[in-house]
């Protein structure tokens, strides 16, 4: 299964990178059906697009289009999940989340796993490396990202 999830993670890697070649905050997420065919993928669109609410998780959740129910899809994301992209998660009953790092932040997943949903933490090295070479870039953007100022 490991495997598998990477490949996930492939996709929200490349979305992170194209993010921050925009100049935006490499973050990237992409919700996959229950089947593992690809609903969507998106990158933080915050810097942008003007809009606080372009997370990675949120725009992914858009791109993926209406579907009937997401009992047994999975969201994944290269940064755990702040509160926001947790609640989404939470509300519209995703039902697995793969993250690829919570070294540089550690959003809600621990409540998601307590809510039931399952996590899987990959502890990537390339997405570690990203987020600390962004934060240490751009202090004030990420602290403006994660609501720290």
């Amino acid at each position: 299964m490991k495997d598998l999830e990477r490949a996930m993670l492939a996709t929200a890697v490349a979305e992170a990178r194209a993010g921050l070649a925009e100049g935006g905050i490499p973050i990237g997420a992409a919700l996959y059906g229950p089947d593992g065919a690809l609903l969507g993928r998106g990158r933080n669109r915050r810097v942008q697009d003007g809009d606080p609410t372009a997370h990675a998780e949120t725009t992914a959740f858009r791109a993926a289009g209406r579907q009937r129910h997401y009992r047994g899809t999975t969201m994944v994301t290269t940064l755990s999940p702040c509160w926001f992209c947790s609640g989404l998660v939470r509300q519209f009953g995703i039902s697995r989340v793969v993250i690829g790092e919570a070294r540089t932040y550690h959003g809600g997943h621990d409540w998601l796993a307590q809510s039931g949903v399952r996590i899987v933490l990959l502890d990537d090295a390339e997405c570690v490396a990203m987020m600390r070479e962004f934060i240490a870039a751009r202090p004030k953007l990420w602290h403006e990202d994660i609501g720290d100022e």
